[in-house]
């Protein structure tokens, strides 16, 4: 693959959010995918084990300057059909390339600012490929970005601890007398489940500020898709007392289809007439 080259569709078929994608209408479906395997490419740049240190850093700098210069002409059509803040890639490319080398955040507030670059930034980019007018879905994507990453970093705990990385913050883990050492040799102390929890919560606290504007609700369908998604998966690690060192939680594909038909049909409730919501009741006058 060249420095400027993102992955093939193929690469686009097997995460919840391609699975949320597929509802789009086909126009936007083929943009929003696009944009997608930007972020796919952008991410594994960042972690594949094949490119060394320096050559990760080099191509993401590529990249980076590439939001100026010109990107590769497909990504580059799909900056300007959609107004997209040139910005928000750079934010996405940064994030990624924090993540070359293992790295700790001191506090929460840091934490924030990484979630921003590698899921809000993405969110507020999608808003604008999704067709969405109302101002008030950006603050939606920006508490959904925060809810779906909090939700990634306690699922993928034990697989990011393989390779030395702690995304939880370290004030989190001195407030709740966990240890480095304890996540990373995959053997938690009796303080761990209460530092899980409370991640959890902040998580939930995420996903109950990220209410879908009314004039955008339809439009904004694959994100309330991956907002239930994500919340079964927190609900599940929950219920199994947050098995986050021996699995990855997921979802079943019919599980990940209940979320599309309860997302679907919220929407269609919204958008139906009285007299056909009230299932023959009579209508008013």
């Amino acid at each position: 693959m060249s420095a400027l080259e993102i992955l093939p569709a193929s690469s686009a078929r097997s995460s919840n959010l391609a699975f949320a994608l597929l509802c789009l209408p086909r126009g936007r479906r083929a943009d929003a995918i696009l944009f997608y395997r930007f972020c796919r490419t952008i991410d594994d740049i960042a972690d594949r084990p094949s490119l060394g240190l320096e050559e990760k850093k080099a191509t993401l700098a590529a990249w980076f300057l590439a939001i100026e210069t010109g990107l590769p002409s497909p990504l580059e059509a799909l900056v300007e059909r959609h107004s997209i803040d040139r910005a928000l890639l750079g934010e996405i490319i940064q994030g990624c390339a924090s993540d070359i080398e293992p790295r700790r955040f001191d506090s929460a507030t840091a934490l924030e600012r990484y979630c921003w670059q590698v899921a809000c930034a993405v969110g507020l980019v999608s808003l604008k490929i999704f067709g969405c007018h109302d101002s008030c879905s950006e603050a939606y994507a920006v508490h959904l970005g925060h809810a779906l990453q909090l939700t990634n970093i306690l699922r993928d705990i034990g697989e990011d601890a393989r390779q030395g990385r702690i995304y939880l913050p370290l004030e989190d883990l001195a407030r709740f007398k966990v240890t480095e050492e304890e996540i990373l040799s995959l053997q938690p102390g009796p303080g761990i489940f209460a530092l899980l929890r409370y991640t959890a919560s902040q998580a939930r606290t995420r996903f109950a500020a990220a209410v879908p504007p009314e004039k955008d609700f339809e439009r904004l369908l694959p994100a309330r898709i991956m907002s239930a998604v994500y919340q079964r998966i927190l609900d599940r690690m929950e219920r199994e007392k947050f098995p986050v060192f021996q699995k990855r939680t997921g979802l079943m594909p019919h599980e990940k289809l209940a979320c599309i038909m309860g997302a679907w049909l919220a929407g269609f409730k919204k958008t139906a007439p009285a007299n056909h919501r009230s299932f023959g009741a009579p209508s008013g006058p």
